[in-house]
Parts: C-alpha cells; structure tokens; sequence
C-alpha cells in the first residue's frame, strides 16, 4: 500500500479500534469488580463491611489484616502442603502427559484413533460419578488422608484435556522431521525426546499452568481425601475462618487475596505463551 492507502485505511479503522477497545475496558472492569471488592473487604472493619450503603474504601485501612489472617491458621504448613501438590502434579503431567499425546499423534499403530476417542470421552463423565469409586479403590491401596491420591493420578495419563492440546500442538510439527531421523536410525524415544520436546516447549508451560491452577485451587478432592487438618490445602483451609454461627470476613477475605496473587502472577507470565500455543494448537488437526 502506498502513504495515501495507508492513511485512508487508518481513518477508516479509527472508529471500529476505539469503539472495540473501549468495549473491551468496560468488560475488563466488570470482571475486576469482584476482584476489587474482595481486596477492599480484607482492609476493612467487619462494622464496615455490614454498612449501608457498602464502603468502597475502608478509611482508614485495616493492613493488620493480612497479618491476622496468616496466623488465624497454619498458614505456612497449608501452603507448603498446598506447592508440594502442585509440584507433584506437575510432574506428573510432564512425564506422563506429552508420552501420551505423542503416541496419538506421531506413532501410528492400529487402533490409535479409537484410543484417543475414548480418551477425549473421559471428559464427558461427572466427577460425582467416579467419586465414590475412586475413594474405595483409594481406601483399599491404603492413601486415605495422604497426598497419593491427589499426586498420582497426574501420572497416568495427565488428563484428556491436557492430552488433547498437546496432541493437537504435536500435529503442527512437520512429519518430515520425524521420517527423517527414522531414516538415520533414531528410536521413536529418540525423536520424542531430541525433536519433539524442544519444539513444543511453549505447550509444555501452558499445560504446566492449567495443572498449577487445577492443583492449587481443588477443594473437593482435599475436602475428600484429608482427614487430618495438619494435611489441608490452602482451598481447604479457607473454610477455617468460617466459625459456627460467625465468619471472620475480613480474615477470609485476606487469606482469599493472599491465595489469588499467585494464580494472577503465574498467569501474567505466562499469557503471550498461552496466546501463541493456544493459536498454534488449532492450524492443524
């Protein structure tokens, strides 16, 4: 285009783009709203959460908060409990997951697309149906009220939703890399682990994310499998702060912040990698 088009063109689509990203703040700040709230509720007084009409901004700030909150608990002992889930859980999925997806996706074998059909009917099943299933199969191995049966798994597979976006992502890779190190003689472990791995980093760290989220808020499989509070989650421990007949709001509300930041960070440092693998997963398949 020359000077002129491209100036035309600038004016034309002037309007659309502001109208667009003016939509887009609105949507952003009603998504922020609750946000927004939940942090001022855990610098406020519990007189002025129940005032009305609501106080946006407590005046003066209650800080003491954060620090009550941390020791209305264990705090550092559910957290710690909390990482080594998440740890082992993504683990689990980075060993077992990407093995997985290859074979659906590089490896040909007679039954290979049947197998993945089955894998992706997985998702349809209500976790209330496999529940009480799971919980006696892990009754009898003996993991009640241990972090086996929320670790483990993670190394069976990694979920069907983990495996599809890595089966969809290893699709984009050309096949002509892996015919050619069959001609040089490499093994399918070979050109899984020196060709494929490095290429579909950017998946890796996306499905490692939606593990971290998964692990880090799960509460109904805590709430189910620990029955020592020493064990608790900080999902779990959460409903601490919430006594009898009286709830410690602005504890609650502080622990919540505390346990959202990291979620927010993770997801900040990772959003044009999650964009880009996201993008590349749909171009073939």
């Amino acid at each position: 285009f020359t000077e002129e088009e491209n100036r035309v063109m600038k004016k034309r689509f002037f309007i659309p783009r502001v109208v667009g990203r003016i939509a887009l703040l609105i949507v952003s700040a009603i998504f922020l709203i609750p946000i927004f709230w939940m942090f001022t509720t855990s610098i406020k007084d519990m007189s002025e959460i129940m005032a009305y009409p609501p106080i946006w901004w407590p005046n003066p700030p209650k800080w003491s908060n954060y620090i009550e909150a941390v020791n209305y608990i264990p705090f550092g002992q559910y957290t710690l409990n909390t990482l080594t889930i998440c740890a082992g859980n993504i683990i689990g999925v980075l060993l077992s997951c990407p093995l997985v997806a290859y074979s659906v996706s590089k490896v040909k074998w007679k039954g290979r697309d049947f197998l993945f059909l089955l894998i992706l009917s997985t998702m349809l099943i209500p976790f209330p149906v496999t529940m009480v299933p799971l919980f006696v199969v892990f009754s009898k191995l003996g993991w009640i009220n241990t972090f086996m049966p929320l670790i483990i798994p993670a190394f069976f597979g990694g979920g069907a939703f983990n495996i599809f976006l890595l089966r969809q992502f290893f699709l984009t890779i050309p096949e002509e890399l892996s015919d050619a190190a069959r001609i040089d003689g490499a093994s399918e472990l070979g050109i899984y682990v020196r060709i494929i791995l490095p290429l579909v980093k950017p998946i890796l760290i996306v499905v490692s994310l939606f593990t971290f989220l998964g692990a880090w808020n799960d509460f109904m499989g805590p709430l189910i499998y620990l029955l020592d509070e020493a064990k608790y989650t900080l999902a779990l421990g959460l409903q601490m702060y919430r006594g009898t007949n009286y709830v410690e709001w602005p504890l609650l509300m502080a622990a919540t912040t505390i346990v959202v930041i990291p979620t927010i960070i993770a997801f900040y440092f990772t959003q044009n990698t999650i964009v880009e693998s996201v993008t590349l997963t749909g171009l073939k398949g």
